[in-house]
């Protein structure tokens, strides 16, 4: 196709060098007279004329299709007329059985967008906005999904962005409830290190409104009736809230943290990330939005970080006393020490059947504490269940009552959780299985439960290896496991003493003589220590007693220890009456017998 604007420069030059005629100049280019005119009047080519195209088979239905789209400004916003809804009805309606889909679609579509623009529809313009650092954020949640422990979890994603810098904070959170709501303003706040000095926006979610207030003659986008909770945590960490407008008028208000839930999962969360558990995701979201300062937004000249920096030292401070984000509820412990929140069962120590506990339901977790105790003893913490009558047991609320029940151990829902998340372990498995061998099945079990206890008062490694000591000779007493748990954590401790000192050591000078003698003397002890903890072997006799008593008693070491004495008491006797020629006291053959008491005399 011939540029229109290159034949009307050709036109022109040949009119201005050669001075050629109209009619010259028509059959030279090839064009029409008009046209040739046209060049010499202006260098720029005229608009071409959209030609209007007649639907003569749509005229006599036009009046009642504008009727439809005139009822739609009163009607949900779901239950709209379609284009194919209007083709179905005027055919159904007014017998336009000649008339085409296509006909009416492109009608509908100018139509509708005229009706609207003369109800005041769509007649709004967008403002550009300047934001002052530090003066406004803007919060949302996002719908993701998570593979979580091996299954396909709908989770909910809080994003907290300030309006100026664009630095944003993210967390995934199994709900959208309250709890999460108010979490996620607390770790923004931390992380960033400040708040918001004028507002922050807000959808009409009903963690923080309770009703939306439409009174006649005033913009019911601003009155709101707040959460009391919500208003309680806006005066602790004293800012502001403003209410967008309901619904799909008001995304453009927070604009900001719209597109950027949609940029932060595109970026991040596709594919859906693969993860034991939402804190092990939130720990990688930490890391993303650390990295993301680095990425400028749109044409602006400066980082996330250079803006986001500026902005810190405006930030209000953060107050230094926290605020308690979960909703505390006080259930009852049921008869199998088992309470319910939020329709899923959380397990608490035997001691509170029938009882009532102090619960504070948080985003991620559920916390127990003792209600007798000042409401601050914790008893009891458990990952939030999210899942309808889901159950989570901690197989140490029920120690106390197994060692009267072992029966009831093998075939406990406590058991099974702890086999499923690890705590039980195959070194439990091995111990419990030889124990029930050689003492049966109720006393091993007994000697199993004396082991996890162990674990209220010694971490799970060194319990784990005083396991591994006692399986390796075949010792089934929690005795054996204890006294090898404890020489493991003396040992571990020494070690470290001797690396600590070791690397301290080297830096020492002479001001300090008396602290590096100090560490000398430390590390020759937890030498010494670490060398007996070597030496030193599980001897069990249990094993070899039970194949011949008589070889193991041959076997033992000589007794050297001296045989016991009273003398030193008898010199105590001595020094309580002066002298030391104190009669020996009576033998027993001398001792008089004491008379017997009667009946009355017998107290």
């Amino acid at each position: 196709m011939v540029n229109r604007v290159e034949v009307f420069a050709a036109i022109r030059r040949d009119a201005r060098v050669e001075g050629m005629s109209i009619r010259a100049l028509a059959e030279k280019h090839g064009v029409h007279r008009r046209t040739v005119r046209q060049a010499l009047e202006g260098a720029e080519p005229p608009p071409r004329k959209t030609p209007v195209r007649m639907s003569p088979r749509l005229a006599p239905f036009k009046s009642a299709i504008d009727e439809m789209l005139t009822c739609d400004l009163d009607a949900p916003r779901k239950q709209r007329h379609t284009a194919r809804r209007v083709h179905v009805r005027l055919i159904e309606e007014h017998a336009a059985t000649n008339l085409s889909y296509s006909t009416v679609r492109d009608y509908v579509r100018v139509r509708r967008a005229q009706i609207d623009l003369a109800a005041g529809r769509r007649n709004e313009v967008m403002v550009p906005q300047e934001h002052a650092p530090a003066a406004e954020a803007e919060v949302d949640f996002g719908e993701v999904y998570v593979i979580l422990a091996g299954v396909k979890t709908k989770c909910r994603m809080f994003t907290f962005r300030l309006s100026y810098s664009g630095k944003a904070i993210h967390r995934v959170y199994a709900t959208e409830g309250q709890e999460a709501f108010l979490e996620g303003h607390i770790d923004a706040f931390n992380e960033i290190g400040g708040i918001p000095t004028r507002h922050i926006r807000y959808d009409n979610l009903t963690s923080a409104v309770s009703k939306v207030v439409v009174a006649r003659g005033h913009d019911p986008a601003r009155d709101r009736v707040e959460n009391s909770r919500w208003l309680l945590f806006r005066s602790h960490y004293g800012f502001d809230a403003f209410y967008c407008q309901p619904g799909i008028a008001g995304a453009h208000e927070k604009g900001g943290v719209e597109g950027e839930v949609g940029r932060f999962r595109r970026t991040h969360l596709v594919p859906m990330p693969v993860v034991d558990s939402l804190d092990e995701l939130n720990e990688k979201i930490r890391e993303w939005d650390l990295a993301d300062e680095r990425r400028r937004i749109n044409d602006r000249i400066r980082t996330v970080a250079d803006d986001f920096a500026q902005e810190r030292q405006l930030l209000a401070p953060v107050p230094v006393e926290g605020f308690e984000p979960g909703l505390i509820l006080t259930p009852r412990v049921d008869r199998s020490s088992l309470i319910t929140v939020r329709m899923a069962r959380y397990s608490v120590p035997a001691r509170f059947i029938h009882r009532r506990v102090r619960v504070s339901l948080r985003a991620s977790e559920v916390v127990v504490f003792d209600p007798d105790k000042s409401g601050r003893t914790q008893i009891a913490r458990h990952p939030r269940v999210v899942t309808k009558g889901g159950q989570c047991v901690d197989l140490d609320h029920y120690l106390e009552v197994l060692k009267g029940k072992p029966g009831a151990l093998p075939g406990s829902t406590a058991l099974a959780q702890a086999r499923a998340s690890g705590v039980f372990t195959a070194a439990h498995e091995a111990f419990w299985a030889n124990a029930r061998r050689r003492l049966g099945d109720a006393d091993g079990t007994r000697e199993l439960i004396d082991v996890l206890l162990l674990h209220r008062h010694l971490p799970a490694a060194a319990v784990e290896a005083g396991l591994t000591a006692a399986i390796s000779v075949g010792a089934t007493s929690a005795d054996v496991v204890a006294l090898e748990a404890r020489l493991h954590l003396a040992k571990t401790d020494a070690i470290a003493v001797v690396e600590h000192a070791g690397a301290v050591g080297g830096a020492g000078s002479g001001r300090h003589l008396v602290a590096q003698r100090h560490l000398d003397e430390q590390q020759d002890v937890a030498r010494d220590v670490v060398a007996e903890a070597r030496r030193r072997k599980v001897v069990s006799l249990t094993e070899r007693l039970l194949l011949d008593p008589a070889a193991v008693i041959a076997g033992l070491p000589p007794d050297t220890r001296p045989l016991p004495s009273v003398e030193k008491y008898d010199q105590l006797l001595r020094l309580r009456t002066g002298t030391d020629n104190h009669p020996a006291p009576p033998t027993e053959q001398a001792r008089p017998a004491r008379p017997a008491l009667s009946v009355e005399e017998t107290p």
